[in-house]
């Protein structure tokens, strides 16, 4: 049985636009699991003429991707997706050797990356006036310019609950940029998140940390990630074991 894990479109040399949908991607390539990437915006989507709407999205498990099918079995959200997978198909990268402050560093690190850096992400794409619509037309398909505007102000109130929305332009990359600083810290010359080998962190931070750097749009946030030559270097060395070849 091949798990079909379904995202939205690819860019940027990246499998998905969405951090969480290339999070899982990249796991699933680490265990070696045989599975189908399928993309919303794909070709191998079957879709009505002229696109989706941003309704669309509700239809789909919690409203969001990615999802994954597996035979009878729907699971929704990137760690329940992973969770899920290590419950059916095992340990297949041998995390449970990992001494307990190594799974607590690592949940901590993956709540920062995700939690937020990840809104810092989401700010430089909706909120700066050059990026906004291009990103929206790649994320969300052939929709009117006032749909975008509605969908843009949208994520502004979703900003604005969470926090982040709430500082001016340069405090949310200032707090962003402290997470890359953090993160270039303690990868130091680590070839992995947590030293030798690859393990489930490695999936959230590479995904997050080549979202920020591969993407076309500049911020002050890629900025800061490119004065870091080791976020780079970890980037490039999971792109080459994971991506270079077959899946």
């Amino acid at each position: 049985m091949t798990i079909r894990l379904y995202g939205i479109c690819p860019a940027w040399g990246l499998p998905d636009v969405s951090t969480f949908v290339t999070k899982v991607d990249c796991y699933l390539r680490m265990t070696k699991l045989p599975y189908t990437l399928v993309s919303l915006l794909g070709e191998n989507f079957a879709r009505t003429l002229g696109g989706w709407s941003s309704g669309d999205l509700p239809m789909r498990p919690k409203g969001k991707f990615p999802y994954i099918e597996d035979g009878g079995t729907v699971v929704a959200d990137s760690s329940f997706i992973i969770d899920y997978v290590k419950a059916t198909y095992g340990d297949n990268l041998g995390e449970a050797t990992l001494k307990p402050e190594a799974h607590g560093i690592a949940l901590s690190l993956r709540r920062m990356v995700e939690e937020h850096l990840y809104w810092v992400i989401v700010y430089s794409c909706w909120m700066e006036v050059a990026v906004w619509e291009d990103y929206g037309r790649l994320s969300f398909g052939p929709l009117a310019s006032a749909e975008f505007a509605a969908i843009r102000e949208g994520v502004r109130g979703d900003l604005h609950a969470q926090g982040l929305g709430r500082h001016t332009r340069s405090e949310v990359y200032e707090l962003g940029n402290a997470d890359l600083s953090a993160l270039s810290v303690y990868l130091g010359d680590k070839p992995y998140a947590l030293g030798e080998r690859p393990t489930e962190l490695d999936a959230t931070v590479y995904a997050f940390l080549a979202r920020v750097l591969w993407c076309p749009y500049e911020s002050p946030l890629k900025t800061c990630a490119r004065l870091l030559p080791n976020i780079e270097m970890y980037c490039q060395r999971m792109h080459t074991r994971y991506y270079s070849g077959s899946n």
